[in-house]
C-alpha cells in the first residue's frame, strides 16, 4: 500500500499593519512640522504624539511586520517609531535637573544637525529600497530624506528661514505618508483601486 503524504499550507490571516504605521508617522510628522513652519510653539501635544502615535504604534507596526516576513517594513517602521522617542527624549532630557540644559548651543545644535544628517542618509538608503515597492513610498522616503537634510541645514546654519521651508516640505512628508495609509485601507475594503499606490513592475 503506498503511503499517504499529508500536505499542510499555512495561511496568514492576520491584518496588514502598514496602514498603522504610515498613519502613526504621516499624523505625527504633519503635527510636528506645522510647529517647524511657525505656525503653534512647541507644546504637549506634539510630544505626547511623539511617545504614543508616532512612537510606540510604529513600533508595534515594525513587530507586527516582523511576524509577517517583512524585513524592509520592520526596519522602517521600527527604526521611525524609536526616532520619534528618541527626538522626544532629545527635547525633554535636557529639562531634567541632571541633565546639563545649560551646555554650549552652538555646540548642542551641531550635534542634533549630524542627528538629522544620519537620519537623512538612512532615509535615503531605504528610499532605494522603494524602487522595489511603489510609487507611493518612494515619495514618503525621498521628501522625508530631504527633510532631515533640511533641518540638518537649519541647526547648522541657524537659518529660520530654511526652518520653515523645511516645515511646508515636512507637511507634504507627512500628508503622502496619511495617503499611502488610507489607500491600502480603502483599497482593501473596496477590493479594488480606489486610491492608486503606483507598484513597481518586477
Amino acid at each position: 500500500m503506498a503511503n499517504s503524504t499529508d500536505v499542510r499550507v499555512l495561511k496568514d490571516t492576520t491584518a496588514n499593519p502598514g496602514p498603522l504605521g504610515l498613519m502613526a508617522f504621516g499624523m505625527t510628522t504633519v503635527l510636528l512640522n506645522i510647529h517647524n513652519a511657525g505656525i503653534y510653539e512647541l507644546n504637549a501635544m506634539i510630544l505626547a504624539m511623539g511617545i504614543f502615535y508616532g512612537g510606540m504604534a510604529q513600533v508595534f507596526a515594525g513587530w507586527m511586520e516582523w511576524k509577517k516576513g517583512n524585513t524592509f517594513a520592520t526596519v522602517a517602521f521600527s527604526s521611525y517609531g524609536l526616532f520619534w522617542l528618541l527626538l522626544v527624549g532629545l527635547i525633554l532630557l535636557p529639562k531634567l535637573t541632571f541633565i546639563d540644559g545649560a551646555a554650549d548651543l552652538a555646540s548642542s545644535l551641531t550635534a542634533l544637525g549630524w542627528f538629522f544628517m544620519f537620519w537623512g542618509i538612512f532615509t535615503f538608503l531605504m528610499f532605494i529600497g522603494t524602487l522595489r515597492i511603489n510609487r507611493s513610498l518612494q515619495v514618503v522616503f525621498l521628501t522625508l530624506s530631504i527633510l532631515f537634510w533640511l533641518l540638518a541645514i537649519r541647526d547648522w546654519t541657524g537659518s529660520e528661514m530654511v526652518g520653515k521651508i523645511a516645515g511646508w516640505e515636512g507637511i507634504l512628508t507627512g500628508l503622502s505618508a496619511m495617503y499611502g495609509s488610507i489607500a491600502q485601507i480603502w483599497n482593501e475594503l473596496y477590493g479594488r483601486v480606489v486610491l492608486p499606490l503606483g507598484p513597481v513592475k518586477k
